[in-house]
């Protein structure tokens, strides 16, 4: 398939699934709804009601966790650089003890106090407006680009059909604008259940007939090695050993990061028992299995041949040449569908960070419920009309600059969120200069290299790349103890002055 013809078979089949999501978007409105439940509150469109069982949190978990990019963005770089594109999948099995370990707690220190943010979470803790403001403002900021790479996923295969311009795209985030404002986080969680199961059905197929078609997974391989040894360079199908320090670092950096981000606790705070969060950090695993299958796609690339202007283009090109057009148009609406979900979550986790933490602490205390759910709603269609004002004038890669930094700016926030589910003795002062110390030093950093995710650093003439974010984490942590022991001197010190 080319850019510049329209392909109608595919874009029909793209159309039908497109238009069957956004009739669920809409009919979400009244599902899974209590009784009692005032339709009305906060509580209801941003979390759901909190009634979210097994089921529905692990398609919308995953579904928010594996989003369009991710299919785009995975195959793309692990096309770019061989295995160390790999290094997604130790992070999301990583990042399931963690999960296991601390949500159920945050989850009920959330239920117990009907905290909505991470950030309400800080504030019940430390009750400092200064850390719950930095916490917040760190989730918008994160967030931000992150939508902005979910319209970059929707856009190349709304190009791949051949569409061009920018209005598809426009119209694709108006109808989702429109149901999530209607129907909250219960739209993405009733979508969620349509979009895994047709990216399942994408991925299991190009697994076993993609192969099929090229001649098996060893020309595959061979191909991707062959592509890889001609480039030179520390790309190939194994890790050099300079790259396991940086690839061990950034895995577990990435797993760090990821449930603190707004849209990853906004699916947590949405269960509706601690073991549902248990359950679902026993099964999620499922779908590393499916990212290690999506990956794959990146070296099937090499043995179609295809010709492709950037890594990006690697999916909807392997999907166009190989499979017929109607199987094309589905696997496309999988794709555009996988970046619906994840948008419209972030958007609310951003405008409950919003309304909670910034209009609730310092413009209107005195809200009601319902007054934060009419706020909440205004807040997500300006987070999405941000996001795509963002990504039809700002360059691709400048989002995906952003996005990176975001990663290093939103593991800042682990002392402050998680520290106090443990350990009752730290103090806000301690938190909020290490979260500064993490902000600044990671930020240095990553300009200072280009906004490259890891950083060398060279010890006794040997160099040392590690990810940049896990390195201003410690600086973050070695800060707030620094802090936390003159505090504690402090402290015992001044009965003494008294005497």
């Amino acid at each position: 398939m080319s850019g510049a013809t329209i392909h109608w078979t595919a874009l029909a089949v793209f159309v039908f699934f497109f238009a069957l999501v956004t009739v669920l978007g809409f009919v979400a409105t009244r599902w899974q709804r209590g009784a009692a439940a005032p339709a009305q509150h906060l509580d209801e469109w941003g979390l759901g009601g909190r009634r979210f069982g097994g089921w529905i949190t692990w398609f919308l978990v995953g579904g928010d966790f594996y989003t369009a990019y991710t299919v785009i963005a995975v195959p793309a770089l692990v096309y770019a650089v061989g295995a160390y594109g790999f290094f997604a999948l130790p992070y999301t099995i990583v990042v399931y003890p963690i999960v296991f370990a601390i949500m159920p707690r945050l989850w009920q220190a959330a239920r117990k106090a009907g905290h909505v943010t991470a950030a309400d979470v800080v504030y019940g803790h430390y009750g400092s407006r200064t850390l719950e403001l930095a916490v917040a403002l760190t989730g918008v900021i994160a967030t931000m680009p992150y939508i902005a790479l979910q319209l970059v996923g929707m856009q190349v295969v709304i190009q791949a059909l051949g569409l061009q311009g920018e209005l598809p795209l426009a119209l694709a985030f108006v109808i989702l604008a429109l149901y999530t404002y209607s129907a909250g986080l219960r739209a993405p969680a009733l979508i969620a259940f349509v979009k895994d199961l047709m990216i399942y059905i994408v991925v299991l197929a190009a697994v076993v007939l993609v192969p099929a078609k090229l001649g098996g997974y060893a020309a595959v391989f061979q191909a991707a090695d062959s592509a890889f040894a001609a480039k030179g360079g520390s790309t190939g199908l194994l890790l050099e050993p300079a790259q396991m320090l940086p690839y061990a670092t950034l895995a577990l950096g990435s797993a760090l990061a990821a449930f603190m981000y707004p849209h990853t606790l906004t699916g947590i705070f949405a269960a509706k028992s601690a073991n549902t969060i248990r359950k679902n950090a026993v099964f999620l695993p499922a779908y590393t299995l499916l990212l290690g299958l999506i990956a794959l796609l990146g070296y099937m690339a090499y043995a179609a041949h295809l010709s492709i202007k950037t890594p990006n283009d690697v999916v909807p090109a392997l999907f166009a040449t190989l499979f017929p057009e109607w199987f094309s148009g589905f696997a496309f609406a999988a794709i555009a569908i996988g970046a619906l979900v994840p948008a419209a979550v972030m958007s609310i986790g951003a405008a409950n960070l919003f309304t909670r933490n910034f209009w609730k602490a310092y413009v209107n205390p005195e809200v009601t419920p319902e007054g934060q759910a009419k706020v909440a709603k205004l807040a997500s269609l300006v987070v999405k009309l941000g996001a795509l004002v963002f990504i039809l004038f700002v360059p691709t890669q400048f989002a995906l600059y952003l996005q990176l930094l975001g990663g290093v700016w939103i593991v800042q926030t682990f002392p402050a969120v998680v520290c106090g589910l443990f350990y009752k003795g730290l103090r806000a002062p301690a938190l909020l200069t290490g979260w500064a110390v993490g902000m600044l030093a990671g930020t240095a950093l990553a300009f200072a290299d280009g906004i490259k995710p890891v950083h060398a650093f060279v010890l006794g003439g040997h160099s040392f790349a590690v990810y940049t974010g896990l390195f201003a984490l410690l600086l973050n942590f070695v800060a707030v103890l620094a802090v936390q022991a003159l505090l504690s001197v402090g402290h015992h010190e001044t009965p003494h002055a008294h005497a």
